[in-house]
């Protein structure tokens, strides 16, 4: 009987133990944090056949606040060319995310300055500790019965200290 006790102590202290390690794991997969910047790569137009000809593309930036109870200001969604020249400046004044609320930018197809190594800068604050958003850019092109679409999910390349 006590041998039962003694194990059933030390279960209960190895399933402690493993729950600690599992949320601090989850916590280190999803860290928590109060501003990023981000870049997104964007293609208003690929490659295609043997003679490198240009397909173009509309592109579409996404972003999504993905935290369920605080809200993210978005400061600056810069457009740039291949050579990295600004080309546009989407965001005028700060723009509040609620929670859960998505915003988009459009570059239309029609719209060949940023050639294939066109790119968005995100940058986004928050004034809690929050879930990153999802940024990402959705890339479609159609022609001549030929279609084309892909994604391209943001990349952080800074984040604002944690308050």
């Amino acid at each position: 009987m006590k041998t039962v006790k003694i194990l059933c102590s030390v279960f209960i202290g190895l399933s402690i133990l493993l729950t600690a390690a599992a949320h601090s794991c989850a916590e280190d997969q999803y860290p928590l944090t109060n501003g990023q910047t981000i870049y997104v790569p964007a293609y208003s137009h690929i490659y295609i056949g043997n003679k490198e000809r240009p397909f173009y593309l509309a592109v579409t930036l996404s972003i999504r606040n993905i935290d369920p109870y605080h809200s993210i200001k978005i400061k600056k969604v810069n457009y740039h060319e291949t050579d990295g020249f600004k080309l546009h400046n989407y965001v005028k004044s700060e723009i509040i995310l609620q929670p859960m609320q998505s915003t988009r930018y459009i570059v239309s197809e029609n719209d060949k300055a940023g050639g294939s190594g066109a790119n968005f800068i995100v940058v986004w604050e928050a004034d809690a500790l929050v879930n990153n958003p999802i940024v990402e850019s959705i890339m479609i092109g159609t022609s001549k019965g030929q279609g084309i679409s892909f994604t391209s999910r943001g990349r952080v390349i800074s984040t604002a200290p944690a308050q």
